[in-house]
This record gives structure tokens, C-alpha cells and sequence, in this order.
């Protein structure tokens, strides 16, 4: 894909992405993404993802995502607990460890810069 584009995220049909078992906390979360774009070096990414309910766990990488549909409470321990919901935008930071309790299947376009070390 080039550069520059646009597309319809709601109706983007995604690709099976499996949890690591470790991640999953309770239900049977499903996880679906697509990468639209990626810098030659690999380091910025840029695409849609998607979880349906249930309770996992995770370590971010640099993000920074707009929620296209659904619900969850994201709580980063030692910071704060984010309620996002269509339309929020949030960012995460690069360490931060998570617990994603989703309530509705979420689908989210992100932004994610991975670091060079």
C-alpha cells in the first residue's frame, strides 16, 4: 500500500492474531488486526485491530489509537484507568503494563512507533 490512503475501518475485514494464553485473564477474548502501513525500518506502524470480550493483559508498545467501536476499561497499573469508548482517543506509552477489560467487541486504528534499541 502507498503512502497515502484511505479506507473504511468499520467494514476492513481482519486477520486471526491469537493471544498468547499467558495474556488471557478470564472469558475468550479473540484478537483480529490488519497492518495498513509500515516504515521500511519497521519501527512505525500503522493499522487496525480488534478484541471481542474479555479480560487480558498486556505491555504497550509507543501507541497512539482512536477507538472506532465498542467499549473497555484499560487499567495501566501504576498510572491511570482509561474508559474508551467510539471516537476516544487515547495514548499508551512504550512499558506501560496493562489489564484490558473489554465489555464490547473494540475495534481500534492505532499508531505505533517501536523503539530502536
Amino acid at each position: 500500500m502507498t503512502n497515502s490512503f484511505a479506507l473504511h475501518i468499520p467494514d476492513l475485514e481482519l486477520d486471526p492474531d491469537p493471544l498468547d494464553p499467558a495474556q488471557i485473564v478470564s472469558g475468550t477474548p479473540e484478537v483480529s488486526g490488519k497492518v495498513l502501513w509500515e516504515s521500511e525500518d519497521g519501527r512505525r506502524l500503522r493499522g487496525v485491530w480488534q478484541i471481542t470480550p474479555g479480560v487480558v493483559t498486556d505491555v504497550e508498545a509507543d501507541e497512539l489509537f482512536v477507538v472506532i467501536s465498542g467499549r473497555a476499561t484499560v487499567e495501566v497499573e501504576g498510572g491511570p484507568t482509561l474508559n474508551v469508548g467510539p471516537g476516544d482517543f487515547a495514548v499508551l506509552r512504550e512499558g506501560d503494563r496493562t489489564t484490558w477489560t473489554v465489555h464490547e467487541t473494540l475495534r481500534k486504528a492505532y499508531s505505533i512507533n517501536l523503539d530502536g534499541n
